[in-house]
């Protein structure tokens, strides 16, 4: 690196100038890049045509070719299109009822299911109680012994 100062030619902003430097024609083309532009802009409208062509004869093969629609799907309109068909999803458009309401509503009835009493058969004995009371009695008492199958001979 050289620690000499350079003094230009010219007003202090000038870039600094070198007589054995110069910008040669023959490294870029401008002619040719132009040509290679209106090329490149050729080529993407004709393969931008052609598929139009494609697209508009395959719609049309498909559209001879297709079944006609049932009257019963012709009679639901738009809806036909734009909508699943039933059963639809909870939370899709169409669906009248907030998904999130409906799982909260069915925690709260499994809760409030499992924490009443009541008979379920009255005539056999067997009573519903709730969850955590179970617990207590199965703790005190034990599971009740399973007899062991008789064996085959």
């Amino acid at each position: 690196m050289s620690t000499d100062i350079h003094h230009g030619a010219g007003s202090p902003g000038d870039l600094p100038r070198n007589s054995t430097v110069s910008f040669e024609t023959r490294d870029v083309k401008v002619r040719a890049i132009y040509w290679y532009l209106v090329v490149l802009t050729i080529s993407v409208i004709g393969s931008f045509l052609i598929c139009v062509f494609v697209w508009r004869y395959t719609a049309r093969f498909v559209a001879r070719d297709d079944a006609p629609m049932m009257p019963a799907r012709a009679a639901m309109g738009r809806d036909y299109h734009t909508m699943p068909p039933e059963p639809r999803l909870q939370g899709v458009p169409g669906h009248d009822t907030d998904p999130q309401q409906d799982r909260r509503d069915k925690v709260q009835a499994d809760n409030e299911a499992n924490e009443k009493y009541g008979w379920v058969d009255q005539k056999s004995g067997i009573a519903q109680i709730p969850v955590k009371e179970a617990m207590k009695i199965i703790a005190a008492k034990g599971l009740p012994a399973v007899p062991s199958a008789p064996e085959k001979k």
